[in-house]
């Protein structure tokens, strides 16, 4: 099962980006993929948790909303504190396929709980807050990781996390793209590798990539904050 997309931007009666709307839109998706009883919580227990986030959509998620050209408002961020990562990347597919993403298994067993938040990604709330000024990062396919980290720091930007990552291709699977992929470096193990997203065999995959070593397909995805009630 597949979040039902956006097809374009959730628009208000006066024609303007639903921030709310939106928000609906992102809860609804995951409850329907099955992230309540994945969390192990009902449904209306998992409404409880991050209805409050509603407000936070309103006040700070306007904005441009084009997934396909890899810029969205926001994003609604369930953690592995709430569904591990292994679980959250079967409930995602590329845009238009059916098949599941996976965790690559060059992340040898228990490595991937090691990937933790760097300190430039500080998260607000360990279960649920959003993710605000999303972009794919293009514009970094070929530069080295290391130096597109930089440059994301020097803007006052951060990199995304890889439940962030999960979270970009959940909500809005059209931003995942043949030579349009992205790393994740706001999640580090203390060595080399950064994580990435990209498409192999037809489905997403949960991968790494050396972090001096460019790749012409593969951008770093950034946000200009986070934000939690």
């Amino acid at each position: 099962m597949v979040l039902k997309e956006n097809p374009g931007e959730v628009r208000g009666p006066g024609g303007g980006f639903d921030a709310g709307a939106e928000f609906d839109r992102q809860v609804e998706g995951l409850v329907e993929l099955g992230y309540p009883a994945a969390a192990g919580l009902g449904v209306q227990e998992f409404r409880s948790l991050v209805d409050p986030l509603r407000a936070v959509a309103e006040d700070r998620g306007a904005g441009e909303c084009f997934p396909e050209a890899g810029r969205v408002p926001f994003l609604l961020v369930v953690t592995r504190q709430m569904v591990p990562i292994e679980r959250t990347m079967e409930l995602t597919a590329v845009h238009g396929k059916k098949k599941p993403g996976f965790v690559d298994r060059s992340f040898e067993p228990g490595s991937l709980e090691r990937f933790v938040p760097v300190k430039e990604a500080v998260l607000p709330h360990q279960d649920a807050y959003l993710l605000l000024d999303v972009e794919r990062g293009e514009e970094f396919c070929g530069v080295v990781p290391g130096d597109a980290m930089a440059v994301i720091a020097e803007r006052g930007r951060t990199p995304l996390t890889v439940e962030e990552g999960v979270a970009l291709l959940t909500h809005f699977p059209q931003t995942l793209v043949k030579n349009k992929c992205f790393s994740l470096g706001g999640s580090r193990c203390g060595d080399r590798r950064v994580p990435a997203l990209w498409i192999s065999a037809g489905a997403p995959k949960l991968g790494w990539c050396w972090e001096g070593n460019p790749h012409t397909w593969l951008g770093m995805a950034s946000a200009g904050g986070r934000g939690a009630r």
